[in-house]
């Protein structure tokens, strides 16, 4: 799968894979949404529809672009928490790009041929789902994981949080 470049907003969300899930949690239930495909290349995008969401629970978005990579946005009145489980992905994917620059963090240096060469960590708010029961400890050991893909690794959080068959059921009508 061709990769969108980092500050190319013209390329069609479509050439993306990948899928983006809103997480609502409400009087102690958790509830599971599609996100649309717009926001595997746009962080406003993603904070726009999470934000229509208007629940009065927890509110947060995966996202899993491309199996290269996943991000967590939470909307809150004091500003977005993002995390990006990958940072040398901003060389490549506009929402990668997007989160770090929400974060004031530069996009890595690194020539594009050596970005396999080159061990991924992550990058934001290891402790936005804390008050939810995934402490920061546990989210730095998953987003660690180099041997696991994105979005086994935002099964290991669904898990971890208790709605792992809300999360399922979303991605099993989701077009593969």
């Amino acid at each position: 799968m061709a990769a969108q470049q980092a500050g190319n907003n013209s390329a069609p969300d479509d050439d993306l894979d990948g899928f983006g899930v809103a997480v609502v949690r409400e009087e102690g239930k958790w509830r599971c949404t599609a996100l649309t495909p717009a926001v595997l290349s746009s962080l406003d995008a993603a904070e726009t529809e999470l934000r229509e969401l208007r629940s009065a629970g927890a509110v947060f978005g995966l996202i899993d672009v491309d199996d290269e990579f996943f991000v967590v946005v939470r909307p809150a009145p004091a500003g977005t928490q993002l995390l990006v489980s990958d940072a040398t992905a901003a060389i490549d994917y506009d929402l990668a790009a997007d989160v770090l620059e929400a974060l004031n963090i530069e996009i890595p240096d690194l020539d594009p041929d050596e970005i396999d060469d080159v061990e991924p960590w992550a990058e934001g708010d290891m402790a936005l789902l804390s008050d939810l029961g995934l402490p920061e400890p546990v989210l730095t050991i998953i987003t660690s994981d180099a041997e696991l893909y994105p979005d086994e690794q935002l099964g290991d959080i669904a898990e971890r949080l208790g709605f792992p068959a809300e999360l399922r059921a979303v991605l099993d009508k989701l077009p593969h």
